[in-house]
């Protein structure tokens, strides 16, 4: 048994193929079925079941991939402890986070751990929750950025700051006569959300029941317009196709002048959100987790209370 066979295992039981998994692997794919399957015969069992159209687990399996997983960390733990005695803060570090956090939290952050770890490179994505989930579980990433609530076997959470939401309005909008606006004054109104898939989504309609969607409001105007990321929603406020709750982060307070567009404040109860930092309890580079902390804490998130 080796590490590289325990390799590639994992891929396929990621990628449910073995062609898939040998090109993950930078291998060829008879050198990866004959790497697996004599692992299979040196344990006496079948890891995975092969079907016409697609490989699964078999239950044991299931347990092996989990415990080859848990070994190829120890095993990198083993790497990271030598680089201990040398500096936690040298080479790369990767970092995902969710698309509605990525594009304002990076341009604050990077340059922040750039100046306090100038020799750890940055490897940064944006992606789904459920996506950076699974790349944090394999060792694709290191840290990842999300919103609570957020519960994962074998990861731990930092919480951050919270983020209060505010609505968004074309300039010339009724409700800006409004100092606050209460959720309940969304009834009637065209509500621009993110897509299905988005965990802001949920956090929007969780918070604010008034933008559930519901059938066209007037004629065949929907209640609800979708889009795909929050910049495309601001965009389509400024060109008044509706309404929409945004983190207040991303608000761009500052890209259009008030003559285009409206924020407004909730009353009471506020809406929010919270922002955490997370990684694998096995993640053995700690001081790297301090240096994010601290980096967060200096960025210039004037809208957001630390945590």
């Amino acid at each position: 048994m080796t590490l590289t066979e325990l390799r590639y295992i994992i891929a396929v039981a990621r990628e449910h193929h073995f062609g898939r998994a040998a090109q993950a692997c930078n291998v060829s794919q008879p050198t990866l079925s004959v790497a697996i399957k004599k692992l299979e015969d040196e344990l006496g069992v079948a890891i995975f079941e092969r079907g016409s159209n697609e490989i699964r687990l078999s239950p044991i399996g299931e347990r092996i991939v989990e415990q080859a997983q848990q070994t190829l960390e120890a095993a990198e733990g083993v790497r990271q402890i030598a680089q201990q005695g040398k500096n936690q803060l040298s080479g790369p570090l990767k970092i995902g986070a969710i698309h509605t956090i990525g594009p304002y939290l990076y341009p604050e952050l990077i340059p922040l751990i750039r100046s306090a770890a100038p020799e750890m490179p940055l490897i940064v994505e944006e992606n789904y929750t459920s996506v950076l989930t699974e790349k944090l579980k394999s060792g694709k990433l290191d840290l990842i950025f999300i919103a609570l609530p957020y519960d994962e076997h074998g990861i731990v959470c930092r919480p951050l700051y919270k983020e209060p939401f505010v609505v968004l309005l074309p300039a010339s909008h009724p409700l800006c006569v409004c100092k606050t606006i209460n959720s309940s004054m969304l009834e009637n109104e065209n509500v621009l959300l993110l897509g299905k898939g988005h965990c802001f989504r949920d956090h929007v309609l969780e918070a604010c029941p008034a933008c559930v969607p519901k059938p066209g409001l007037k004629g065949d105007l929907p209640h609800t317009v979708e889009g795909s990321s929050l910049e495309t929603i601001r965009h389509m406020v400024v060109s008044g196709l509706g309404i929409t709750v945004l983190p207040c982060t991303a608000a761009g307070a500052h890209s259009y002048t008030q003559r285009l567009l409206a924020i407004r404040r909730f009353s009471n109860p506020i809406p929010s959100r919270t922002v955490a930092l997370a990684w694998r309890v096995s993640f053995t580079r700690p001081k790297v987790i301090d240096i994010i902390t601290s980096a967060v804490n200096e960025c210039n998130l004037s809208c957001v209370k630390l945590l």
